[in-house]
């Protein structure tokens, strides 16, 4: 037993404590950090107009349809059908090695391939909240004078993010996890950090445990901090 507990140790300080190792494991999770929020930035600004887009078209009558409002819903269509038909990895890999091959931002792209993929996942989240709504309330405001833009900005999403906040918190967790993926095209987040390490140590055991567990604590905190967002926005609706 004794021997077992010592290689434990060893496996640990070669991973984590020689050569400040554990700094390398820190700037990989903030990397991977990054990446998340620069992805679900990019993520939430084409879900939101992507989910505008096809509930305008959805709301209106085939035969009031402009030619513009066709184009753009078809555009939309073919994107969220796309997007999600096809693994991030392969769209990681064709943005990395083929649309970008001459960059050397792969942050950059890191961020813009994952923002991509996000945004047709928000999209359909959004779309779904704002169809939950009632349409009485979009009809009032059109009343009242008010533009479709304007109704849809200042009435519609506030409270359709209410409704999707969790499916939305979930997406954020996703999001996360999946920069692991990033490793493909040379990005040195956290995974990739784990991979370099047991390549030096010849120690599988403890880097993937170890960054396992960072995955796992970085996930909860996010599920309590949603938690917590969740309770406030309904205490709020009974105020």
């Amino acid at each position: 037993m004794a021997a077992f507990f010592d290689d434990l140790y060893n496996q640990f300080y070669q991973s984590f404590i020689e050569a400040d190792r554990w700094m390398k494991y820190l700037k990989g999770l903030g990397v991977s950090c990054l990446v998340t929020l620069g992805a679900l930035a990019i993520g939430i600004i084409l879900g939101i107009l992507i989910a505008v887009i096809r509930t305008k078209s959805d709301q209106t009558p085939k035969n009031k349809r402009g030619v513009l409002l066709k184009i753009l819903n078809g555009i939309c269509k073919v994107y969220v059908t796309v997007i999600r038909g096809t693994p991030m990895m392969v769209q990681l890999l064709i943005m990395g090695f083929v649309f970008f091959k001459a960059s050397r931002n792969l942050i950059g792209i890191a961020i813009l391939s994952l923002g991509i993929n996000s945004g047709a996942y928000v999209a359909e989240i959004i779309r779904s909240g704002i169809m939950s709504i009632d349409p009485g309330q979009m009809e009032a405001g059109r009343s009242l004078g008010l533009g479709y833009g304007t109704v849809m900005k200042s009435v519609i999403i506030p409270q359709a993010i209410k409704n999707i906040l969790p499916a939305l918190g979930n997406e954020l967790i996703t999001l996360f996890k999946d920069t692991s993926l990033v490793t493909v095209i040379g990005l040195v987040d956290l995974t990739k950090t784990a991979i370099q390490i047991q390549g030096k140590t010849y120690q599988a055991f403890m880097p993937f445990f170890g960054i396992a567990a960072m995955y796992l604590i970085i996930v909860m905190i996010l599920t309590s901090l949603l938690g917590i967002l969740e309770r406030r926005l309904r205490r709020s609706d009974r105020k």
